[in-house]
């Protein structure tokens, strides 16, 4: 039961591989099918980064004709679809913080929380056994908090949607993870 989320993960990933390079093609139904696959992701990025709906939107406008634009520069071997799209989004909206001048503290830390996914990093994290031993390590623990860990840091869902979700208070879901994270740390240095 535990490798269904994991073909459903492949499938998903296969199928956005293949969207994007039809996109590369100037298929514009396949940049539909994409837009309807990744845009509540994607728009959860740049939400996060500007903590503005009206800023979020416009930059998600962007990204999809970056997407448009740069659909034949994605590499499967490099970057993971999702991945290489939610660069994009971080980086429009970086740059969107930055032209319109919000700099607080908050918005700057925020987008330190989102994943960079330069090639470097992706490669060694994405290699087979790092992810199969990852994988495995996740499995060790308790069902809640993997799942947990799974959501956050997979599935891109805010600490806050996930305690709202398991109708606990933020600061526990926060602890579950915490503790997800260190169990996970010493299994994987094992």
């Amino acid at each position: 039961m535990g490798d269904m989320p994991d073909r459903d993960a492949a499938v998903g990933r296969q199928e956005l591989v293949a969207l994007l390079r039809q996109v590369a093609t100037g298929d514009k139904a396949a940049l539909k099918h994409v837009y309807d696959r990744t845009q509540a992701k994607l728009f959860g990025v740049a939400l996060r980064i500007l903590n503005d709906r009206r800023e979020a939107e416009d930059v998600l406008q962007d990204v999809y004709l970056s997407v448009w634009m740069k659909a034949a520069d994605f590499d499967p071997e490099r970057a993971s679809p999702i991945t290489w799209l939610a660069t994009i989004a971080r980086n429009r909206s970086i740059d969107r913080v930055r032209q319109i001048g919000r700099r607080d503290e908050k918005d700057i830390d925020t987008a330190l929380e989102i994943a960079d996914a330069s090639p470097d990093a992706f490669e060694q994290v994405s290699a087979e056994d790092e992810r199969q031993r990852l994988a495995a390590c996740i499995e060790e623990l308790d069902g809640r908090t993997g799942e947990a860990i799974r959501t956050a840091f997979f599935g891109g869902v805010t600490y806050q949607e996930l305690a709202d979700k398991a109708e606990v208070p933020l600061g526990t879901m926060k602890s579950v993870i915490r503790r997800g994270l260190i169990k996970l740390k010493g299994c994987l240095s094992r």
